[in-house]
């Protein structure tokens, strides 16, 4: 039996699943809300796990495509005083490809291959229990019905509300995002101080991260602590003596924050905002840590959907395995029973595991981003290779 299968969301974890589903010869709808495969920038750089992302590509049949893609290099991790000492610098070996850095947009293209994406299709909402199934709205008046309906649509999910009233909520945590294109020949000196992967620089709840993408781009992140309406008065907020609220649209009253915000700090480190082009206010919010919900024959969530974490380099992964493992489930339910109690299955599966890792990434979220920068180094010191 071929179940009527639509999968909710075009990321890591929605094509995931389809090209797993694919490779068993199972149909597969992926509904996207974008218009096009190229509607909008497709975001950073990520480290996929050999036990995690690594593990779902191979699923799908494409870990060797992969490998040609990624860029193992990239797993290169320098830390930096606040005046511009090298604290640490991890270099991978030339043989290690536990988590090498691959574009998303690059990933994005490897997923899709062969893929039929209905693009343009925002969903509204995900109706289960309906006598033909589970009824699929969209935003332009449409409508339909599926066996199965995955929702991998992100933190703002228009699918979990069928399942759970659960809600992301802010971490206290503000990312603001900027980028440097063609580092190599316009800014040499901070691609030296970068390095070949990332760079950070810890202080007293704040921090600045620099990734390094392909093509000589690089990714800044801003990352401090910070109430949601910081920017309303930057002196009640962020003691930057500036009562007047920051128009965040306001790219050069952007920066002149960051730099005020991270005064004192090294020139050359510094030099990442004043190149930066556009900034991204970026609010940092999770989902409750073990967030489940009670089973709902049709309706099932994966990835930032299903468990929202902190952007600390493993929610695209478990999205990724998530994915993969589900298709597997489902390609291996012969009947509409054997589907159902196969997806129940599989979120037991995964709450166990997601539980867990939002708990490290929470954790790791607070020693990050603290009042004693040597929390950040001390946690750095336990992941990396000696």
């Amino acid at each position: 039996m071929r179940h009527r299968i639509a999968v909710i969301g075009g990321g890591p974890a929605g094509l995931t699943f389809a090209r797993v589903l694919h490779r068993h010869d199972h149909p597969v709808t992926v509904l996207e809300r974008d218009p096009a495969r190229d509607a909008r920038p497709p975001g950073g750089t990520l480290d996929l796990h050999e036990e995690l992302g690594q593990l779902a590509l191979g699923k799908a049949g494409l870990l060797a495509e992969f490998q040609a893609l990624s860029r193992p290099e990239g797993q290169a991790m320098r830390i930096l005083d606040t005046d511009g000492t090298v604290l640490r610098d991890w270099q991978p070996r030339p043989d290690d490809r536990a988590n090498p850095e691959i574009d998303r947009g690059t990933l994005r293209d490897l997923l899709l291959g062969p893929l039929d994406v209905r693009w343009g299709r925002g969903v509204t909402e995900v109706v289960p229990g309906t006598r033909d199934g589970v009824l699929v709205r969209f935003a332009d008046g449409r409508q339909a019905t599926f066996d199965l309906v995955v929702g991998a649509d992100g933190a703002w999910s228009r699918v979990r509300p069928a399942v759970s009233p659960a809600t992301p909520h802010y971490t206290g945590i503000t990312m603001v995002e900027t980028s440097l294109d063609d580092v190599d020949t316009r800014h040499p000196d901070l691609a030296r101080l970068i390095g070949d992967g990332s760079m950070a620089v810890f202080g007293v709840n704040r921090n600045l991260v620099a990734q390094r993408n392909s093509g000589g781009h690089v990714k800044v992140h801003a990352q401090f602590r910070a109430p949601l309406d910081w920017h309303t008065n930057l002196d009640r907020h962020m003691g930057l003596n500036q009562r007047a609220g920051l128009d965040l649209a306001d790219v050069e009253a952007v920066r002149s924050s960051l730099l005020a915000l991270f005064d004192g700090w090294a020139a050359p480190v510094l030099d990442l905002l004043r190149h930066g082009t556009a900034f991204v206010h970026r609010p940092l919010y999770v989902l409750p840590v073990s967030h489940t919900w009670a089973h709902v024959p049709g309706v099932t969530l994966l990835g930032d959907a299903a468990h929202l974490m902190p952007p600390l380099g493993v929610g695209a992964n478990l999205a990724m395995l998530e994915g993969a493992e589900l298709a597997e489930s489902v390609t291996a339910a012969p009947g509409p029973g054997d589907l159902d109690e196969a997806v129940r299955a599989f979120e037991q599966q995964m709450w166990a595991r997601a539980g867990r890792w939002a708990k490290i990434t929470m954790a790791g979220l607070e020693r990050l981003v603290s009042p004693d920068p040597t929390e950040a180094l001390a946690l750095f010191d336990e992941v990396q290779p000696s």
